[in-house]
Order: structure tokens, then C-alpha cells, then sequence
């Protein structure tokens, strides 16, 4: 028997089983509800983000980080591919609704503005230029020539936004929080439509 401060009464183990249970039951819903809708797990598959993210990292994604703040260009997301909704892809933000996005000679541009990125380990091979409506984000793969991003199936809606990629938490030797690149000198594109 074990002692308690109920009275001074002896614990039993029936109700201390009951006692457990209520705890791993409580734990279990909380641990729901952080995952549901405050924070995600992601892993990562692929290479498109490669240097910053590489194959098979699993990622911690804060679901409620831009109820707060609004995304920036250079955060890197988790949202649900358009095409395919029950897959999820992670990409950096290039573009905000009405900027307008140029990649040309392996330089992006946004608002006419060279983006400084040192995260690409290999500028891009391919040209585009478009202009985001509103709620259209532009997103792109650090990894430029191996990734399935805006560049091959245009903008992305932010309604498949599902949050900001914040730390990889596995394989523990990689584990580190993921960088993201603001571009503040960005000039914001006035005339939406």
C-alpha cells in the first residue's frame, strides 16, 4: 500500500490504476490537440531542399505562426500540393500576393529586386515571369533544378498553407532549426487587382 494526503487513507491499487489511466488519458489529448492545431510533424522527402533540409528529416511545423504575423518572403512552408491535396510539400516563400516574380539568367527576381539567396546551391536553369493575384504565394525548392514547385505548376493559393517549418528535430545529429532568409528590401507591388 502506498500512502497518500486523502485522510491520511491507504491508496489502493484500483484507484491508483484509475489515477494513471486518467493522466495517460489526459496526455494522449493533449498531445492531440498541439498536433492538430498548433503543431505538425513533417518529413521531408526529396531532395528540392537540399542544402537546408535533406531526405528523410523530420520537421516540426508551427500551424498558428502567421494568425500572429504575416508570411515573409524567404520563410520556408509546409502546405498541401495543390494537384494532390492529401500529399504535402515544403518550399520557400519567393513571392507575396501582387509581387511580381522573374527568374532569368539564374537570378530570381521579385518587384524588379535581385533576391539575395545564399541558400541555392545551383542558380536556376529555367526562365518565368508572373504576376501573383491575391492570395497567391510563389514558392520555389532551394534546390532549383530538382524541385516540383511554382515554376512547373504556377502559384500557390495560400488556402493550402498549413504552416512554418521551425526545427528538424530528426535524425538527432541533424536536428536544428530551419533558417529562413527574409528579404525586407523588397518594394511591396501597390496595384492588385
Amino acid at each position: 500500500m502506498i500512502a497518500n494526503t486523502d485522510g491520511g487513507r491507504p491508496l489502493r491499487w484500483p484507484g491508483r490504476l484509475a489515477d494513471l489511466f486518467i493522466v495517460a488519458v489526459a496526455a494522449a489529448a493533449t498531445v492531440w490537440l498541439l498536433n492538430a492545431f498548433v503543431v505538425t510533424r513533417f518529413r521531408v522527402e526529396g531532395e528540392s531542399m537540399f542544402p537546408a533540409l535533406h531526405s528523410g528529416d523530420y520537421v516540426l511545423v508551427d500551424r498558428v505562426a502567421y494568425r500572429w504575423s504575416g508570411l515573409q518572403r524567404g520563410d520556408v512552408i509546409v502546405f498541401q500540393y495543390p494537384y494532390g491535396p492529401e500529399r504535402d510539400f515544403i518550399k520557400r516563400v519567393i513571392g507575396l500576393p501582387g509581387d511580381v516574380v522573374e527568374v532569368a539568367g539564374g537570378q530570381v527576381r521579385v518587384n524588379g529586386v535581385v533576391l539575395d539567396e545564399p541558400y541555392i546551391p545551383v542558380p536556376a536553369a529555367y526562365q518565368e515571369q508572373i504576376r501573383l493575384g491575391p492570395d497567391q504565394l510563389y514558392v520555389l525548392g532551394d534546390n532549383r533544378n530538382n524541385s516540383i514547385d511554382s515554376h512547373t505548376w504556377g502559384a500557390l493559393d495560400s488556402r493550402y498553407l498549413i504552416g512554418r517549418a521551425v526545427v528538424v528535430y530528426w535524425p538527432p545529429s541533424s536536428a536544428r532549426i530551419v533558417r529562413h532568409y527574409p528579404q525586407p528590401d523588397i518594394p511591396i507591388h501597390e496595384d492588385l487587382p
